[in-house]
């Protein structure tokens, strides 16, 4: 897959969003990031592949699924989001 730079859409329980994971727009502003914008967390047995059940555990709703994964660099949830990964999960 290409690293370089677009949009895509995900369908997700229903809704639909346009997202830039893996683009090199998402590369450079995340490694530029300030460390102290994000908190580490850690995948619990059972949420395991699951970024919707991560997104509600820590944010409160699923809504958020798509954050989780562009935050870490992810594209597929069936592949990463292993049970004790560290995941990084912005402050606020």
């Amino acid at each position: 897959m290409s690293r370089e730079q677009y949009l895509i859409p995900i369908t997700h329980k229903g809704k639909t969003i346009l997202t830039s994971v893996g683009s090199t727009i998402y590369e450079n502003s995340t490694s530029n990031a300030d460390n102290s914008m994000f908190r580490a967390g850690y995948v619990p047995a059972g949420y395991d592949h699951r970024p919707d059940l991560i997104s509600n555990l820590f944010y409160g709703n699923s809504d958020n699924w798509w954050t989780v994964m562009e935050i870490n660099g992810l594209s597929d949830p069936f592949e990463s989001l292993n049970i004790q990964d560290e995941v990084r999960l912005p402050n606020g």
